[in-house]
């Protein structure tokens, strides 16, 4: 996505919960699973099945993470981005509804907050940008851990 990481987060499927168990302060009285021992291949087992990931609870960012397809193949590899659309929303610009007032502001440089926006981002936002190699080469980047579905 872009973001830092700097907010809790949680995954949710069927009733179920997983996340940092040092934030367990945070989840509302609900059991949560160590997000850390739960692979993802054992939550998505069948094509078009999904899971909702939450980023941070104050701005409530909610995404759809859907398994589209398995594809076989001989040994793990790595997650490779072909495409996507649109930038990542800035951290702290207030969830969906902050960031379409964010939207309204930043494409219309006439209006009264724009330059507050252009110096709190430290500079442009280009919205309709996406850039698919400097993902990959942040994929390229984190340490992966591959196993074999037991």
């Amino acid at each position: 996505m872009g973001w830092t990481d700097s907010h809790l987060h949680q995954f949710e499927k069927d009733g179920l919960y997983w996340g940092r168990l040092d934030n367990r302060g945070f989840h509302d009285d609900i059991d949560v699973l160590d997000e850390s021992r739960v692979p993802v291949a054992n939550v998505l087992l069948a094509e078009n099945e999904s899971l909702v990931y939450v980023y941070d609870f104050g701005d409530n960012w909610r995404h759809d993470v859907r398994l589209e397809k398995i594809l076989p193949c001989e040994a793990p590899t790595p997650p490779v981005c072909l495409g996507g659309e649109r930038r990542c929303p800035p951290e702290d610009v207030g969830g969906p509804s902050g960031y379409q007032h964010f939207l309204d502001v930043i494409f219309d440089p006439g209006n009264e907050e724009f330059e507050h926006y252009v110096r709190w981002l430290g500079g442009p936002f280009h919205a309709e940008e996406f850039d698919y190699a400097r993902v990959n080469e942040t994929l390229r980047r984190i340490r992966w851990q591959m196993r074999h579905r037991q």
